[in-house]
């Protein structure tokens, strides 16, 4: 658990923050939640917190901006403190929140539940507002209503913004409030029923398919009614090739488009679905090797701008079932840091400060939230890292009250050892 403390030296850190260009070896002072000094701290004795960060990064605080933590309605797989708990063990500062609980996150008093929950926790929670009430898809919510009690962006993940008509609507009122629509990019009617990738594993398997163009169609159709209404849209754990395609072509035509994609998406494909391990199992479906090539090129040449994990806890009756039965969705949290680390960084596909960029800057310039800077006299909110920690994914320590992870027995490379933030302070056991 985080701990309070009034005063802690970092010491012999690498202090790496992209954003202002910084990237040194040295010292920082922390008092009362601030940071008082960066540099040599010198011999002298020292009555606070002292914590070795020799061979460490220390970095802006990292935010997950695409989590579902289940609170109100689904305690049972997490909840907003247990949620927060595992975003500390994978390093991470901040949340964001996606509204598909129950009741649905749909207005100003949900909102507040939210912030209220979370309120005093180390790390700070951002929740999203739906896009239409009760996530139906027919009238829109009460956005400025949400925004002024705490929402950072308008989302009906889970499902799609169904009705050009509304997520027009709802990008105009984006417009004038400066916080994104994130959509769920899929054509439910190309999808519907499919369980896995369409293609030669899902032919093979006997499984009905999640074909490509599902979330490709969708993509198109938003970018534009983005373009046309100059809303800031945010697209969600993009999959396919397709996607990227479009993404990247209508970032060259000036359409106020950004978009994230899941470490998963990363680090598998389709055929590990032949284990018929329902923890493969999740919305979009694990795509093809091109796919994932395309994402890793998208990744590198900035058209995809934030990794976020999709974190989505489900309890064990939800999988260990058939795989059509089974429900859609893994863990993330706790996982994706390390997951990055060995095979982006480890593999040369982003260094350490493009990858601080996507987890830890883009998301806050994307929700229009107040820049995080490594500087003498700014609130210290900062992720320790540990880039050379080897450690075993092991489901039966998650700090999730969820176990729903495909990554059991991983080895890694790299993870976040430590955090700071809101005067708190939490270092992994």
């Amino acid at each position: 658990m985080p701990v309070k403390a009034d005063k802690v030296l970092l010491k012999g850190g690498r202090i790496l923050d992209p954003a202002i260009q910084m990237d040194d070896v040295t010292d920082i002072l922390v008092v009362d939640g601030t940071i008082q000094h960066i540099g040599s701290s010198g011999d002298a004795s020292f009555d606070g917190l002292q914590i070795d960060c020799q061979r460490k990064l220390i970095v802006p605080g990292l935010m997950d901006m695409h989590v579902h933590l289940r609170e109100p309605g689904k305690e049972d797989a997490e909840t907003i403190a247990s949620g927060c708990a595992a975003a500390m063990a994978g390093g991470f500062t901040a949340v964001c929140c996606m509204p598909n609980t129950n009741p649905v996150i749909d207005d100003r008093s949900h909102v507040e539940f939210i912030k209220e929950r979370s309120e005093g926790f180390l790390v700070d929670v951002h929740p999203f507002g739906a896009v239409t009430k009760g996530q139906q898809g027919e009238e829109l919510t009460e956005m400025g209503d949400m925004i002024e009690a705490g929402a950072v962006g308008f989302s009906d993940d889970g499902y799609p913004v169904r009705n050009a008509a509304i997520l027009r609507r709802a990008l105009e009122y984006a417009k004038m409030f400066g916080h994104p629509v994130i959509d769920h990019c899929e054509d439910l009617s190309l999808s519907e029923g499919g369980v896995m990738n369409e293609g030669f594993v899902s032919t093979v398997l006997g499984m009905r398919g999640i074909p490509s163009i599902s979330e490709d169609v969708h993509v198109a159709r938003d970018i534009l009614v983005a373009e046309y209404t100059g809303g800031p849209l945010h697209i969600a754990h993009v999959s396919t090739q397709g996607s990227v395609r479009l993404i990247r072509e209508a970032k060259t035509r000036g359409v106020k488009i950004s978009a994230e994609t899941c470490p998963h998406y990363l680090v598998m494909i389709d055929e590990a679905v032949r284990s018929f391990d329902t923890n493969t199992k999740m919305k979009p479906p694990l795509r093809t090797e091109e796919d994932r090539q395309a994402l890793l090129e998208g990744l590198k040449d900035g058209t995809i701008d934030v990794i976020a994990s999709d974190h989505a806890p489900h309890t064990i009756e939800y999988k260990q079932t058939e795989y059509d039965a089974a429900a859609f969705g893994i863990l993330g949290l706790e996982t994706a840091l390390g997951l990055l680390m060995t095979h982006i960084v480890g593999k040369d596909v982003l260094n350490i400060g493009q990858l601080i960029e996507k987890v830890a800057i883009h998301p806050r310039h994307i929700l229009n939230l107040p820049e995080n800077r490594i500087e003498q006299g700014r609130q210290a909110n900062l992720s320790i890292i540990d880039p050379e920690l080897s450690w075993t994914v092991d489901k039966r320590k998650n700090v999730s009250k969820s176990k729903n992870t495909p990554f059991d027995g991983w080895e890694l490379k790299g993870r976040g050892v430590g955090v700071l933030n809101n005067g708190q302070i939490y270092l992994l056991p």
